[in-house]
């Protein structure tokens, strides 16, 4: 039997704890892979959500994928990157959550993922959901029950 306290955190909204869409690197549609591979090397992020001018969430890209898309038969064709788009390789099968959905669906979705784009009900990005704000919400949860 699930307690009280165990279904409040469960039923928390993950809107107070997302990183909000202005302080996410993304990528454009249209940008180059070039300027996308940039980003990632420089930001360390493992991925980035690809918008279109509108906000609105597209996809996913990371470093992998740019690789991929340029591996010619004997070498790194890196040429290829100033003429290849982000819409060209990006992964557009990929979880997502709205505002308003709560914990226990973020909790879900983060066992495979580092973290979650999190758009409205237009589908325009608000942001991001990460593992690390889930564990960190879950040890305080822990912490406080220990501390009854």
């Amino acid at each position: 039997m699930i307690s009280v306290q165990s279904k409040e955190f469960l039923e928390t909204k993950i809107d107070e704890h997302i990183i909000p869409s202005e302080k996410v690197a993304h990528v454009q549609m249209g940008n180059n892979l070039e300027h996308a591979l940039l980003l990632l090397t420089k930001s360390g992020y493992s991925a980035v959500p690809v918008l279109d001018p509108q906000y609105k969430l597209h996809g996913l890209l990371n470093s992998a994928l740019i690789t991929e898309s340029i591996l010619g038969l004997e070498k790194i064709e890196y040429e290829k990157l100033e003429n290849k788009r982000v819409e060209d390789v990006m992964m557009t099968d990929f979880p997502r959550i709205r505002l308003g959905e709560n914990f226990k669906k973020a909790m879900d979705l983060l066992v495979d993922n580092n973290f979650l784009c999190v758009e409205d009900k237009d589908g325009v990005f608000e942001g991001i959901f990460t593992r690390r704000t889930m564990l960190k919400q879950l040890r305080g949860y822990v912490n406080r029950l220990n501390h009854l």
